[in-house]
């Protein structure tokens, strides 16, 4: 984990030219809590920004992991914090509204709980992609594939439609490419064939 952080997570983001994004899907797990706790999803550009980083310690058997998130702009009044289920979800964690004795006391929290969902989420992620669970997950489920027969799905607006058609013309070029392979086989044959054998002198 610790060489694929630093693989992935620092060399691979500077190599992209990333600007504060030194993580492996800050932004996912962040946007997801903003939905749930009513804050403004047009924000989490510059509150994902975010380093993760992983390191060994007590002699390599343990790992610890850190997020630094400078900038999560977050707040528990106003906004889509007054609708009923992203209200529940900041009463749930304790946070709703101001607090009663420290200003921005719910708000600063409420940057820490997204932190740690975020540090969550990439210990997850690369733990998958450490693993190979991540590959085999995609493959399995991939969802440019239906992953159900044809015929069960519906035929409004039916998306897959024109699967069977895209199927025969590719099966149609296939065909032809192998018999253009034929004939230059052929071709190929006959002038050898054509060509006098040359002695030795």
């Amino acid at each position: 984990l610790v060489f694929l952080n630093g693989k992935k997570n620092l060399q691979g983001s500077a190599m992209a030219g990333s600007i504060g994004g030194f993580n492996a899907h800050a932004a996912n797990i962040l946007t997801a809590m903003f939905l749930a706790t009513g804050q403004d999803p047009a924000q989490n550009v510059v509150s994902s920004n975010c380093m993760t980083h992983m390191e060994a310690v007590n002699q390599d058997q343990d790992l610890l992991i850190t997020v630094s998130m400078p900038s999560i702009e977050v707040g528990t009044v106003g906004g889509g914090t007054v609708l009923g289920p992203q209200g529940a979800v900041l009463e749930m964690l304790g946070l709703r509204g101001a607090h009663p004795t420290s200003p921005g006391h719910n708000a600063r929290r409420l940057a820490r709980v997204i932190a740690a969902a975020v540090m969550a989420g990439e210990l997850s992620l690369m733990s998958a992609l450490a693993a190979g669970h991540l590959i085999k997950a995609h493959m399995a489920h991939n969802r440019s594939q239906p992953n159900t027969p044809l015929p069960t799905r519906p035929s409004t607006p039916a998306p897959f439609a024109k699967l069977d058609v895209i199927a025969a013309a590719e099966q149609a070029v296939e065909a032809e490419r192998e018999k253009r392979k034929d004939e230059e086989k052929a071709t190929a044959g006959d002038d050898a064939s054509a060509k006098p054998s040359e002695g030795s002198g």
